[in-house]
């Protein structure tokens, strides 16, 4: 029995021990792995699938990486090499990776090692000093941790990775960056199509509306189509319609929102009554977007004027329109004018000892990316083809034919970031030391807009219980100091329902105004309203007269002054023209407007004025907008360098980002940059709930441990029991 017994063990052991061999024989070959994190940081995410999959050409990254690294950087080259064998395996045969030995080893040859390190010079990777722990010492090592990704000509490098925190996301962007439109364009499996509809019989009243070079016009813009299509790989396909028929025009004009002049007879010109249109229509998988040959202004004194487009600046927004429709536009606009913030430091306000409200990391994070064009609506207009713009904290009067011109870009489906300030900062004059800053309202003219499709910015400040606390200095009885007017916004208080807006779990603002919704404006059957950001229930408003001073902002006694105010808000879909039904707004003259060679026939003979008093124009601009974003946060100080981070890690970085990103229709990358996000903030609770909590871990745990300690001993007891009478039986 006692020898049945040991040989019934040997044989368990090697049976196990042949099961343990097979598992690790099978998990060899067939293996898998699963992301069990909640937001699948270990796993790639489908923007990185979708970057990698699209390799049309080769692309290969380098890795200098020292060997036997001190945690956590040896963590760090293992996550990589992880990292990479994932994106091996989605980009196939496009996809290469090779990690090169820069480590000096003893006992071995140097000179492939030197080697390797003379390569990472040449392509600007530089050791960096990290500290290692080595025989109970503090010392310093110099090490290589860096990588260049190659893509045809194009070289992109990630000079120094310590982290592994947002290496994907760098990653990602790096590659896109290389492979986005060369891909992009070889990948196409139909031609981007551009009709041209320029009617001959606008030929005729040409000259008297100072259009002289509009015969010349199809010639010019056929010629500038050809070289844009010798640059993007052939995927144009050009036609010239010549239409004149009034019902033609009119269904093509409703369509297309072409813009269409119609004339009576003129007989002393041998002018017969006609129509006509100059405009192109550029189309790719049923979406369309048109672009006007012919502009219709008017002129103080002048009165009605035409323009014919440029030629060559035709061609740089015909490549943008393209771009975006294809999906590889990468350019931004960034209003410049009107007092709005700058990108870069004012170095007078620093030398004069007065605040900077510089942009630089929001700046140097975005361009990363995008292309920003900033753009001055006075010298100038908002170019066709932008899939954003961005106004930042206008703070001067726009015209109304600078609303015109922000509104039609609306209507074109270039989705609009407004970034604003209810309030502008009047610091005091040199020798008011002590005297407050004055804080008045700002009006600018967009508010009209804005409160037109559905939004009214509140002349307030939002001051929360929720805010960020500051550590006052010992010789002001040290302690922390509520800093009201810097609310604290987290849980409930965010929307993380969007795919942009995942895992941003917390925010700061600082003087933002609250926003109200003006729901008699808002068309519910057409337009999408989300709110995304919302101030506790402990928040209360500033007004009137405005005093951001710790020192004297107190909360109301009563709760029931206190509540929630929204405070950021993302509509979508078609909006109504705040112009509809009204006149184009006069352009104010310049000295481009006022040039005699600008003026038309009619201007200069005024006998003639009246000859084309019937000459009529249809769809001169859009009263109903294409599918379109409008991003609404009245918070400007959140794009200060003071409340982002130049690595873009931080939350206020990341929903920034999210939020251009969204409006480029670039979710995923959103989702991916938020993927990096370890902020985890602890759910408030009451003084009541923490009690329970306490007293549940104090007591009530306790018992029940003891409890099922007990229970195990009395199954235990029992099973002794049976097994005894069993085997006296």
């Amino acid at each position: 029995m006692g020898n049945f017994s040991i040989k019934e063990k040997y044989f368990k052991f090697i049976l196990y021990l042949v099961v343990i061999v097979l598992v690790n024989i099978v998990g060899i070959t067939l293996f898998f792995r699963a992301d069990l994190t909640r937001d699948k940081i270990y796993s790639l995410s489908w923007a990185s699938q979708d970057v990698v999959a699209t390799l049309s050409e080769p692309l290969s990254i380098k890795v200098f990486f020292s060997k036997n690294l001190p945690a956590p950087h040896n963590n760090t080259e293992r996550y990589l090499k992880d990292l990479l064998g994932e994106y091996s395996a989605k980009g196939g045969k496009y996809f290469n990776y090779t990690f090169y030995n820069v480590t000096i080893e003893e006992g071995t040859l140097t000179g492939k090692a030197d080697e390797n390190r003379d390569m990472a010079k040449d392509y600007g990777i530089q050791p960096v000093q990290i500290r290692i722990m080595e025989n109970d010492e503090i010392k310093f090592k110099n090490a290589y941790m860096g990588l260049v990704i190659i893509h045809g000509d194009l070289i992109e490098k990630i000079q120094t990775i310590t982290s592994t925190n947002g290496l994907e996301y760098q990653l990602t962007t790096a590659i896109q960056k290389l492979n986005n439109k060369v891909s992009a364009l070889l990948q196409l499996d139909e031609k981007v199509k551009i009709d041209m509809y320029l009617s001959s019989s606008l030929n005729d009243i040409a000259p008297l509306i100072g259009l002289d070079q509009l015969p010349l016009l199809g010639k010019a813009v056929a010629d500038t189509v050809e070289k844009l299509n010798s640059k993007s790989l052939g995927i144009l396909e050009f036609k010239i319609i010549d239409i004149s028929d009034k019902k033609k025009l009119d269904t093509i004009g409703e369509k297309h929102d072409l813009m269409a002049l119609s004339w009576p007879g003129i007989p002393e010109r041998n002018i017969l009554p006609g129509s006509g249109a100059a405009g192109l229509v550029i189309g790719f998988k049923g979406k369309t977007t048109t672009l006007p040959l012919i502009n219709v202004l008017e002129l103080p004194i002048i009165g009605t004027t035409y323009q014919m487009a440029d030629p060559v600046a035709l061609g740089e927004e015909l490549n943008a329109i393209v771009e975006k429709l294809i999906g590889i536009n990468k350019a931004i606009g960034f209003l410049s004018d009107h007092g709005t913030h700058s990108l870069m430091p004012d170095r007078m306000a620093m030398m004069q000892g007065r605040p900077s409200s510089a942009m630089q990391a929001f700046n140097s994070l975005v361009s990363s990316r995008y292309s920003i064009k900033q753009i001055a609506l006075k010298d100038g207009s908002i170019p066709d083809g932008l899939n954003c713009l961005i106004i930042a904290r206008p703070t001067q009067k726009f015209s109304d034919y600078e609303l015109f011109q922000i509104d039609q870009a609306l209507m074109k489906g270039t989705n609009i970031a407004f970034i604003s300030d209810s309030f502008n900062e009047i610091m005091p004059q040199q020798g008011g030391m002590g005297i407050p800053p004055r804080y008045e309202p700002i009006d600018t003219g967009l508010e009209n807009l804005l409160t037109h499709y559905g939004v009214n910015i509140k002349k307030a400040y939002v001051l929360d219980k929720q805010s960020y606390k500051h550590q006052a200095p010992k010789n002001m009885g040290g302690g922390e100091q509520n800093i009201y007017f810097a609310p604290m916004l987290k849980e409930k208080t965010i929307n993380n329902t969007p795919q942009f807006m995942d895992n941003i779990k917390g925010l700061i603002a600082m003087q933002i105004s609250p926003l109200e919704l003006v729901n008699d404006n808002i068309d519910k059957n057409k337009i999408v309203v989300t709110k995304l950001l919302s101030s506790s229930d402990e928040s209360w408003l500033m007004e009137g007269n405005i005093n951001l001073n710790p020192m004297f902002s107190t909360p109301p006694e009563s709760k029931d002054e206190m509540k929630s105010y929204d405070l950021a808000y993302l509509l979508e879909g078609s909006f109504t023209s705040f112009f509809k039904g009204k006149a184009i707004p006069e352009k104010e003259l310049g000295e481009k407007d006022i040039k005699e060679e600008n003026k038309p026939e009619e201007a200069k003979n005024p006998e003639e004025k009246n000859k084309l008093e019937g000459l009529a124009a249809k769809h001169t601009f859009l009263e109903n907008s294409k599918p379109a974003k409008l991003f609404v946060l009245p918070c400007s100080q959140m794009l200060q360098d003071n409340m982002l981070d130049p690595q873009g890690r931080s939350t206020n970085a990341t929903f920034i980002l999210n939020i251009i990103d969204h409006l480029n229709e670039e979710d995923r990358i959103a989702q991916l940059r938020s993927k990096q996000q370890t902020l985890n903030p602890i759910a408030q609770t009451s003084p009541f709930d923490r009690g329970i909590i306490k007293a549940f871990n104090i007591i009530i745990l306790p018992i029940l441990v003891i409890l099922f300690g007990l229970l195990v001993l009395a199954r235990r007891t029992s099973r002794k029991k049976k097994i005894a009478r069993r085997f006296n039986a």
